[in-house]
Parts: C-alpha cells; structure tokens; sequence
C-alpha cells in the first residue's frame, strides 16, 4: 500500500517545497505567526526554514495588482503603524494599503488591495505611490494627500472623499461621529439622541442601497439621504454657536464644517461609500498581528511584508484560498531551483556557502583540494571535514597542507 503524499517537503539541497513556502509565507504574512516560532515547530520535523525565500518570486504579481488598483475610479486609502528595527532602536514606519472594491455601487473589476511600506509618515509616500492615480479618494483629511488635490501641483488631480476618522478623541467621518454628542457634554442643545438617529437614518439607506448601480444610488441619496444631511449641517452650525472655545468638541465640529463639501460628495456621486470600511478591515490584520511578530527586521524586511500582504489580502478580497494560491505560484519557482541543484550536482559543484565564515574558509582551499571535493561530490561520496574548511591530518599527506589547508 503506497503512502500517501506529504503536506509539505524539504526539496534535495535546503530547497523548500511549494507547499511549505507557501504555509510559512501565509503563517508569517496572513496569520500573523512570527518566523521564530515556525522554526522552533518545524524543527521537530527536521526542516530548517534558514532557506525559506519566497517574496522575490511574486514580484510581477505585486506590479500587475499595483497597476490594476491605481486604474480604479475610487480607491479607499489608509495607513497604520509598524515598528521597523533600525540602528540599535526601533523607529516608527507605517504600512500604506489602497483598496479597489467597486462591488458596493455594482462594479465589475474584481477586488484587489496594494500595500507599501515606509520609515516614517511624511507625505511624500502617498504622494509618490498615486502619482499615477486620477480618480476619487476615500481618505482622511491627512495633510500629506493636499498635494494631489490640487491642480497646480498635480496635472490629474484627485477628487477627495473625506471618509476616516480624524487622530487624537472626536471624530470627523460617518461611522465613528456618533461618539461626538456623547463627549458633547458643554452643548446648550442637549441632543444627542438625535443626531444619532441622523446618522442610524443615513446608514440604514446605505445598507438599503449597497450592491445597485451608482445612478441608482445617487437618485435614492438625493431624495432621501440629502434631507438628513442637510439637517445635520445646519445641527452642526447651531451647536458650535453656543460652544465656549475652550470646548473640547469646537474643534471636530470646525474641521468638519470647513470640509463639508468634501464630507458631503457621496450625496451627488454613487459610486462613493459613506465610510471608509474597505481600508480599515485591510489594515486591521496588522494591528491585531503586529504584537506576536512586534516589529518588522528592516525597511527592507517592511517592503517584503507589504508585498506579501498584498497578494493575500487580495486573494481574500477575491474569495480565493491564500495559502493554496501562493503554493501555486511557487510551484515553478521551486521547481527551476530543484533543477538548478541538480545542474549544479551533475557538474560536480559544490553548493554555495550560507554562512560567512563558511564564504571565508573557501577561499583557503588549494586547487588540488578543490579537485578533490569536486570528484567526491561527482562520485556523491559525503565529505566530512572541520567547519574551517581544512583537511584533517589524517586524510591528507603528510606536509602536504598545514591545518588551515595552505600548501606548506
């Protein structure tokens, strides 16, 4: 009786399957689990995951999911923090995520997400990775995206949707503004359950409408929606005129009355959400995630996740099994490396060296002693010698080499 398959196997030369890589990669990247810990469980196994490499590999899938959600007609967009290792400290960077879903006003282009990671939250990254974008904007009213609205700095502006919720207590969007009558506890108009009701009244024809076409959404906004919201607004402007200035809600009623128009845009364009959901549910597997793998090695180590998150969270979006895909992916990847090393072997090669003390000691070696190990390794005779490279006495000629392996 045959057995059956392995779920996963170590290839012959430290090569890993594709069904590892991709459990390792979806571990790591989908759920979370440090590398640390993958180790220490596949060691029982007798795999070492010091050769485990994979994210060079899907570079092309990256840049054809990067040019399909820059070509969308609305993007949501966010960002969130990341600790990366620098020089003996830790700096805070920011993972950077722009989701096309054009399935709420009933688009046909599938679901994908891109991610980019950065050292800091300046705004010349997010103005730098939609340079090439012209649409609609669901963001928050970070400073660092004012250049691409603008005209005379960006040849194809951005139209913006202000949808996310403003930093540090009260809010300025949709969903989270319903904590701002409950701080509200200075206002002369104590009504807080009404705006409330407001805003459960604009959501509730938001579930009503969501899946339809964007002319159908925008005629059931403007008849319904465009009342509540005009309603608010002027709410909005009565309460401020009855605030102290020292108040602690004067302040998110005035950032949100001086971007009204912005705030508002949703009533006259359909394909518009009225909250900025989609970016904030690709982000939140990092903010649950980031306490187990703590911070990322390097910025280089930050772009490779990025990269990998990319590809999963797209793979969600569209309902397709991340890790099954990635093993998919990987498959001829791992086997043009399986038929590297068997190259390598027939020519009677050594394999490189992995570490640099390894890298040093090679070059030690005579050229008869690299004859040598060439025809053993041909034969596929196991050589056995010191970690320094050098011949034991007793298998070589007596004054022939000395112990570091140089010719006497």
């Amino acid at each position: 009786m045959s057995q059956p398959p392995a779920p996963f196997h170590v290839t012959p030369r430290g090569f890993i399957g594709p069904q590892l890589l991709a459990t390792i990669l979806f571990d790591k990247f989908g759920m979370h689990a440090p590398l640390n810990r993958q180790s220490a469980r596949f060691k029982v196994e007798g795999i070492d995951l010091r050769s485990a490499r994979g994210t060079f590999a899907v570079m092309p899938l990256f840049q054809l999911i990067e040019r399909h959600v820059l070509a969308a007609e609305r993007l949501h967009g966010d960002d969130t923090t990341i600790r990366i290792l620098a020089k003996s400290k830790c700096t805070t960077g920011r993972i950077w995520t722009y989701v096309r879903d054009d399935r709420p006003f009933s688009g046909h282009a599938p679901p994908a997400a891109v991610y980019y990671a950065s050292s800091d939250r300046r705004g010349e990254h997010p103005q730098k990775h939609l340079a090439a974008f012209a649409g609609i904007l669901q963001a928050d009213c970070y400073n660092g995206f004012e250049p691409l609205f603008d005209p005379q700095k960006k040849v194809l502006p951005i139209t913006p949707a202000f949808a996310s919720p403003m930093r540090g207590g009260a809010s300025s969007n949709w969903p989270t503004s319903r904590r701002m009558p409950a701080r509200a506890r200075g206002m002369a108009n104590r009504s807080p359950q009404l705006h409330w009701r407001r805003l459960d009244a604009l959501f509730e024809i938001e579930r009503a409408i969501n899946g339809r076409s964007a002319d159908e959404r925008q005629a059931v906004r403007q008849e319904k929606s465009k009342p509540l919201l005009d309603d608010m607004h002027a709410w909005l402007l009565r309460e401020r005129e009855t605030l102290s200035r020292s108040s602690e809600v004067l302040k998110p009623i005035n950032y949100m009355l001086k971007r009204w128009t912005d705030f508002a845009r949703f009533i006259d364009d359909g394909r518009i959400c009225l909250s900025n959901n989609a970016a904030e549910r690709a982000l939140r597997g990092i903010a649950l995630g980031r306490r187990n793998w703590t911070f990322a090695g390097s910025q280089r180590g930050a772009d490779r996740a990025a990269v990998m998150l990319t590809l999963i969270t797209t793979a969600r979006l569209n309902d397709v099994d991340p890790k099954a895909w990635l093993a998919e992916v990987l498959a001829p990847h791992c086997r043009s490396s399986r038929l590297a090393s068997a190259r390598t072997a027939a020519l009677g090669m050594e394999a490189p060296a992995r570490s640099r003390q390894a890298r040093r000691s090679a070059g030690r070696l005579t050229f008869t002693q690299r004859h040598h190990t060439a025809r053993r390794a041909h034969a596929r005779v196991p050589i056995t010698r010191p970690s320094s490279y050098a011949y034991d006495k007793k298998n070589c000629p007596a004054g022939s080499v000395d112990n570091t392996g140089n010719r006497k």
